[in-house]
């Protein structure tokens, strides 16, 4: 049988809630920078039902979480988690803003409810997240 210790629980406890709060605040923050980036209004798509907006989204959400959970795992310095959180979110912003303008037309299509044209955009968010998060793990 395990045995809690009162007085690793005392300081474990704050300090992963602490850690955990501001990975929470990071992930928002990258995600109402994102709904602020790409080239469509996600909230109102979502809200008329359409499949494409919310798998960018989606995958955009999973995307960010990715390296800072890789980074909530890895470290225990606050500050390297908002500082390395916040690189994570700017190099998912620009994949973003990479892909939209590579893509030529999938603001149209996105807002049409094409989600062909949404998975490109996860699939490359979701690839840079992986490297990001790969490359955040200490050696």
């Amino acid at each position: 049988m395990i045995a809690l210790d009162p007085a690793a629980l005392g300081v474990g406890l704050p300090t992963l809630l602490l850690q955990f709060a501001v990975t929470l605040v990071l992930l928002i923050i990258g995600i109402a920078i994102y709904m602020a980036v790409t080239p469509f209004r996600e909230r109102e798509l979502i809200a008329q039902g359409n499949p494409a907006a919310a798998t960018a989204l989606s995958g955009a959400v999973v995307a960010l979480a990715i390296p800072l959970a890789a980074l909530l795992a890895t470290t225990a310095i606050l500050i390297d988690l908002i500082v390395w959180g916040l690189v994570a979110i700017v190099l998912q912003l620009v994949t973003v803003v990479i892909v939209s303008h590579l893509l030529r037309g999938m603001r149209g299509m996105i807002e049409a409810g094409h989600v062909a044209a949404a998975l490109p955009i996860v699939a490359a968010q979701l690839a840079i997240a992986l490297l990001n998060a790969a490359a955040m793990v200490p050696v």
